[in-house]
């Protein structure tokens, strides 16, 4: 079995120097969030659907 050096150093790249793909933080200072209203709307229409079944059925 390979020690512990030879087998994280294995699979490194030659130039470990080499910028992040994708760099941790920095980003919007804000999330971008899109409130609650799209719960609203959905609560809503299940209200809708279960006022018409309820009229059209009863």
């Amino acid at each position: 079995m390979a020690g512990d050096g030879d087998f994280y150093t294995r699979d490194r790249p030659d130039r470990t120097d080499l910028t992040e793909d994708r760099p941790r933080g920095g980003g919007p200072d804000e999330p971008h969030s899109r409130g609650t209203w799209p719960v609203w709307l959905i609560v809503l229409l299940v209200v809708v659907v279960f006022v018409v079944v309820v009229v059209l059925l009863g």
